[in-house]
């Protein structure tokens, strides 16, 4: 009894030495999991599935895939043809190596191999010569990831790390490549083919050789009914199933938008996006079918944001990613170009704020000039009195630009500067002008969306949300929910695409825009629950005569509509809606609102002038500064002039003499000059 009690603690202190041994070099030489966290980086959908996979920099397709991802079936497939004790020994199976070294000995050559799933996870992770020694690192390597792991843990070593031929490694990307599908539901067929593909990925590959494919799966097939996994009736259907010969393209949608959410966060290696795939997937054909019809050089970008969140869930940076000719890589959503007419309803939002024009106040559609700057409307025309209302639904430019003149510039850009947007000003300019009201300022797609999105949400602007992990930015309010809800309801009156008519019954606010020059035209919208933005343009900025913003760009965005998730039964409700367009009394007309420039004063002629005259009668040219429209022009008196919405005019004096020149604007403010007339002599 005695020699039993200390060969025990022999024993027990040879254990503890071999466990402390083992501990020591467990940690002295960890197993080396690199490979296994070198992954694609993937760009999801909110819904998480796949819109872009970015390969490692070994040009690998490896996609990380856990036994939650994958079909229960392949699973028990797996260990049924590969290590049927999987679940019980510790990373070497003793019976497997037993019997494997008995044939051996007797065969005198290797009859089977005692390889389990978790030495060829070692295998995976630190890849060896096919020696003997290698053999026996690997052993030991397998009891360390057991020692380590759960049994779970190293499945998911495997099912991410299997090679499947070319550049696929993982059950996922195989999958994906080969079944067109995730993992998560299998066939017995397609179950089979993924089992049977890593044990020689190179020659069994589908798209090299499917006949070698179909003999490897009919074999793995032939074991499961070995090993009572599925009887023969069924694997005699999933043998007669056909292969596909052909890898499938990795998912490719919203490239441009995945590209920046990679840039951005090189280190992450899951992005996921608020991209709706049910959105996504029509926006891309809707907008390739429009590339059809526009010109050839020319390239389509389109962004549809939830309202709500300002969340895009559909992004096109380019309808044509694959082209050189249209430029087809750049991102044309964040292209910063000339919104032409896209920026007036923010132009007359501000305006309505600041209590300076209300829909109903007239403004004066007329040839005039505004110092040096003398715009014209787009079809060289003009309407006379307007209301602001109809001046902006018929994109007029004058109107708006006399709008400009009753905010100013600065103050334009100052308030959105508070919302997060800074439109870039003409290089070498002294400062913004007027002709910001026409589009002299470069924003981009997102840009106009965001703005637009917020006159929706009313007046609060926020920054478009691509990402889940993006850090969210602070916007600003842009204008107060009755202004906001002013222009909601002007511009779902705004004249449709011809072939359009009156469909969305006004159930949807746009607006369209043409850069000078036919460079760009764009048509943003919103209804109850979307805000859609479309560009249309050649990358490299030349013109396209004749292409406007109403004949290329509202039709893609009123197709989108249609298409977007209540697209027949769509509404607008604009609380705050306006209930008439009768004006305040103090906002019948628009006035300038240039700090310092207020004041009515006459630009000719001045006071105490000798004006001298020929011997033949001719006009005297009568010229107004500040003030509110219109004007009432008097001489001696007596009305000359009445109504005037024009800030010049003319009057025919009738003889030399002594003058009083006065006028008289909209809020009974006057001016006066004395002035002489004298004929030469």
């Amino acid at each position: 009894m005695r020699w039993i009690g200390r060969f025990g603690l022999i024993g027990g202190g040879l254990a503890g030495a071999l466990a402390l041994a083992g501990f020591l070099l467990d940690r002295a030489f960890p197993p080396d999991l690199s490979r296994y966290h070198e992954l694609a980086r993937t760009v999801e959908a909110a819904d998480g599935s796949l819109l872009r996979v970015f390969a490692t920099d070994q040009g690998l397709i490896r996609l990380k895939t856990t036994v939650e991802q994958v079909d229960p079936r392949y699973i028990r497939y797996l260990a049924a043809y590969e290590d049927k004790r999987f679940a019980h020994h510790p990373g070497v199976d003793p019976l497997a190596l037993t019997r494997a070294l008995g044939q051996a000995l007797s065969d005198g050559h290797a009859v089977s191999g005692a390889s389990t799933l978790t030495m060829q996870v070692a295998r995976l992770l630190e890849p060896l010569p096919r020696t003997l020694g290698a053999k026996l690192i690997e052993m030991a390597r397998a009891l360390q990831l057991e020692w380590r792991y759960s049994k779970t843990e190293v499945l998911d070593l495997y099912l991410t790390l299997a090679p499947f031929g070319g550049n696929l490694e993982g059950v996922r990307a195989a999958s994906l490549a080969y079944l067109g599908k995730e993992p998560r539901v299998l066939t017995e067929a397609e179950a089979a083919l993924l089992v049977a593909l890593p044990q020689s990925p190179s020659l069994t590959r589908p798209d090299r050789s499917n006949q070698a494919a179909l003999a490897a799966r009919a074999k793995v097939l032939d074991r499961l009914v070995e090993a009572g996994e599925i009887d023969a009736a069924t694997a005699r259907i999933a043998a007669a199933t056909p292969v596909r010969q052909t890898r499938k393209a990795l998912p490719f949608l919203a490239p441009h938008l995945a590209q920046r959410l990679v840039a951005a966060a090189p280190a992450r290696l899951r992005h996921r996006s608020f991209i709706e795939p049910a959105i996504q997937s029509p926006l891309e054909r809707l907008a390739r079918e429009q590339l059809g019809v526009i010109d050839a050089r020319a390239n389509i970008a389109a962004v549809v944001v939830e309202t709500a969140t300002s969340r895009v869930v559909g992004h096109v940076g380019s309808a044509a990613f694959f082209s050189t000719r249209r430029a087809g890589q750049i991102d044309l959503a964040m292209a910063r170009r000339s919104p032409g007419s896209a920026l007036k309803p923010i132009l007359y939002a501000i305006a309505f704020d600041e209590h300076r024009a209300h829909p109903g106040t007239i403004l004066a559609d007329v040839e005039q000039r505004f110092g040096a700057y003398a715009p014209s409307n787009f079809d060289g025309g003009f309407s006379g009195e307007v209301t602001a209302r109809f001046a902006l639904q018929r994109s007029l430019n004058v109107p708006a630009v006399e709008m400009l003149e009753a905010i100013g510039p600065r103050r334009l850009l100052a308030r959105l500067a508070e919302t997060g947007i800074t439109p870039d000003l003409p290089l070498g300019d002294d400062g913004p002008g007027l002709a910001l009201a026409l589009g002299g300022a470069a924003l981009s797609l997102e840009d106009l969306v965001a703005l637009y999105a917020g006159l929706a949400r009313g007046g609060e602007v926020r920054p478009l949300a691509v990402a889940f992990e993006t850090e969210v930015l602070k916007g600003g309010r842009l204008v107060e929910p009755e202004a906001a809800a002013l222009v909601a309801d002007i511009l779902r009156g705004a004249p449709r695409p011809a072939a359009r008519g009156a469909a969305d019954s006004g159930s949807i606010a746009f607006k369209t825009g043409t850069s000078y020059g036919y460079r760009d035209a764009w048509a943003i919208g919103f209804d109850g629950r979307f805000t859609v933005g479309v560009w249309v343009g050649r990358p490299d900025a030349t013109p396209m005569p004749g292409v406007t913003g109403l004949s290329a760009a509202a039709p893609l965005l009123f197709r989108i509509f249609d298409a977007l998730p209540g697209g027949g039964a769509r509404s607008l409700t604009i609380l705050n809606a306006p209930t008439s367009d009768t004006p305040p009394a103090n906002l019948a007309y628009v006035s300038s609102a240039k700090s310092g420039l207020d004041a009515l004063k006459l630009r000719f002629p001045l006071d105490g002038a000798l004006v001298v005259i020929g011997s033949t009668p001719k006009d005297l040219p009568l010229q107004v500064e500040g003030g509110r429209r219109p004007f009432t022009w008097l001489v001696e008196g007596v009305p000359v002039v009445v109504g005037l919405s024009n800030r010049r005019t003319a009057w025919r004096p009738p003889g030399p003499g002594f003058y009083t020149v006065s006028v008289i604007d909209a809020t009974g403010a006057a001016v006066r000059a004395r002035i002489e007339i004298a004929t030469q002599p």
